[in-house]
């Protein structure tokens, strides 16, 4: 069992920039695929990022590319998400995930994911 916890939500002006964190507890992350999502009262549960086990290969949404950052250190369990040029839309709770150990390929279905944290809301003034 692979328990995943969030921090680093808040308020952040329009513009401004914050990062969040995942730290996984329970067993090592070096071995999962990490991903991180968010969902709005407005909308489905939409994926963000995605990162390989190694943190070599990252894949986002085209919505949040060129402005966020995933990375991750294995060494201390824990996967990022670097958010920089905040807009109003990308308000919402934001969900770290993580597929089975052993599984290689990233992806953007949260059907692919089996462990998840409880999330980290992010509040965009206007």
């Amino acid at each position: 069992q692979v328990l995943l916890v969030e921090s680093g939500g808040g308020l952040v002006q329009a513009g401004g920039s914050l990062r969040i964190s995942c730290t996984a507890s329970g067993r090592t992350l070096s071995r999962n695929v990490m991903g991180w999502f968010r969902q709005s009262p407005e909308k489905v549960r939409e994926f963000v990022a995605t990162i390989s086990r190694s943190g070599y290969m990252t894949q986002y949404a085209g919505s949040v590319k060129g402005r966020f950052t995933i990375s991750r250190d294995n060494a201390k369990n824990t996967v990022y998400l670097q958010m920089n040029s905040l807009k109003p839309e990308d308000a919402a709770v934001y969900y770290c995930a993580a597929r089975s150990a052993g599984l290689a390929a990233l992806s953007e279905s949260g059907d692919d994911y089996v462990y998840w944290g409880q999330g980290t809301q992010v509040t965009v003034s206007s």
